[in-house]
């Protein structure tokens, strides 16, 4: 018993779709890979707890979202496109949430912003309205 396999073949002058999909989705995850690694600098680069909880939580959901859609890319539209899309919005939903509650209890627990101009002498004590300082 034989089986014949028949496989596509491109026409001079064709484009492989597939190939030009796959490789865009490659470099879009690649992009999102470089925004995350940015992002990771930018937390080591900050001064306080704040700026760097920010720039950890932009940097999570916006490298996330662009390497799902490059692995969206890559994997076409099955299975795992439905899974890295849910995953995208779960990790869309959660992520600016935690965020805001680690904020909320280090803010509640005493933990003040630095505030002032960089590298004018940082205070962490907040600044008195006009009316208060009299």
């Amino acid at each position: 018993m034989s089986v014949d396999v028949v496989l596509p073949t491109l026409h001079a002058g064709a484009v492989d779709w597939v190939a030009v999909r796959i490789t865009v989705g490659e470099v879009i995850t690649f992009i999102g890979a470089i925004v995350s690694i940015i992002g990771a600098v930018g937390v080591l680069r900050f001064p306080d707890f704040y700026t760097r909880l920010h720039a950890a939580s932009v940097t999570d959901t916006g490298a996330l979202s662009v390497m799902v859609l490059g692995m969206v890319l890559i994997a076409g539209w099955s299975l795992v496109s439905l899974k890295l899309l849910l995953l995208w919005v779960f990790v869309l939903l959660t992520g600016p949430v935690g965020s805001h509650a680690l904020a909320n209890a280090a803010y509640v627990a005493g933990l003040q912003p630095l505030i002032g101009k960089y590298g004018s002498g940082w205070s962490s004590k907040p600044r008195l309205s006009e009316d208060e300082a009299h």
